[in-house]
């Protein structure tokens, strides 16, 4: 961060449509580390950048910054299916270099998709 901030905290106060997720796009160059804290698949943040359109659900905003680590922490519900992002372009490169700038916690939640079938 420069040295001029320790951490900065983006809280929705707005049930999660207030825009979060471009907040965090925007500011994230200026990261070491972005964490995604709580919740689960169901939201999603559209990012915009050079490389295209991006629709992400649970893979935190910042992963497209080449100098950040994202982080998936403790109380996210991780579906397996929601890891692989949707796009508008195939910006394979970008898709290649996700699992060395992607952690996920070893105290978030899995879902399994029997969990989530209709009874």
């Amino acid at each position: 961060m420069g040295g001029q901030y320790a951490v900065i905290a983006i809280i929705g106060a707005q049930w999660g449509d207030e825009g979060k997720g471009r907040v965090v796009d925007l500011i994230t160059e200026k990261a070491d580390v972005v964490v995604r804290y709580s919740g689960g698949d169901n939201a999603g943040h559209t990012v915009i950048n050079n490389l295209g359109k991006f629709a992400l659900h649970l893979i935190p905003s910042g992963i497209f910054s080449k100098d950040a680590v994202s982080v998936i922490g403790n109380g996210v519900v991780v579906n397996p299916k929601s890891l692989s992002p949707k796009w508008t372009c195939s910006p394979l490169e970008v898709w290649m270099s996700l699992p060395a700038r992607l952690s996920i916690s070893d105290r978030a939640q899995l879902i399994m998709p029997y969990q989530s079938a209709s009874r």
